[in-house]
């Protein structure tokens, strides 16, 4: 595991059950009353934030996923906080429905919402820049999903050749995002507020479906 420059590898890692993180993750929330537990899972691109808050929304019953890519549609890269705060955390911590179109889906056209319905236990935001810290008040807890910065960015190069069928252009969009998404992250540094550290790029032998490898905590 190499993580990318500036950022302390969370080692040494462990495989733990799945069951017990998410239990550990929603004692850190509190389980509040009346609204859902908010957390944030964080962590690089194609780093494996996706596939852990789909397993931890699987293992929590009336849990909802929030993207912040759907919040950021057609907005800067991460200029898009104060919507997401206004439009989904702050209601969903005040206990009302969510049903949120951003200015952007309007303007082009999107059809739906980002949706929050009242009586959801768990709110996972999940994205680059979920737990920065202009949102920390809004959060109940927070994962980082540390990734080997190599791998990484293979994996995203190969998922966006599904849509720029083209390698040099894949590399060319992977290579703009990093040039916005490493010093944000150098700045914010949100591996040092995470309750919980998951390695997204695992060379530990584990059952992917019932166990996750973690690692030290960074703060």
């Amino acid at each position: 595991m190499i993580p990318a420059a500036g950022e302390p590898e969370a080692a040494p890692w462990s495989v733990r059950p799945l069951a017990d993180v998410v239990a550990d993750l929603l004692a850190r929330a509190g389980r509040p009353v009346g609204r859902p537990a908010v957390v944030a899972v964080d962590g690089r691109s194609a780093g494996g934030k996706s596939t852990l808050t789909g397993r931890i929304a699987d293992a929590v019953p009336g849990s909802v996923v929030v993207h912040t890519d759907d919040v950021a549609w057609w907005e800067s890269f991460f200029g898009w906080d104060a919507l997401l705060a206004a439009g989904v955390l702050e209601p969903a911590r005040a206990g009302l429905p969510v049903a949120f179109r951003p200015p952007a889906w309007d303007a082009r056209g999107r059809s739906g919402a980002i949706e929050v319905p009242v009586g959801a236990s768990l709110l996972l935001v999940e994205g680059v820049g979920a737990s920065r810290r202009a949102l920390t008040p809004l959060l109940d807890a927070a994962v980082w999903v540390q990734s080997d910065a190599t791998r990484a960015r293979d994996r995203g190069i190969a998922r966006d050749l599904a849509e720029r069928p083209d390698p040099a252009e894949a590399a060319r969009f992977w290579d703009e995002w990093e040039s916005a998404e490493s010093p944000f992250l150098a700045h914010e540094r949100p591996w040092e507020r995470a309750d919980v550290v998951v390695c997204g790029t695992p060379a530990l032998p584990h059952d992917p479906l019932l166990e996750v490898v973690v690692g030290r905590r960074l703060t």
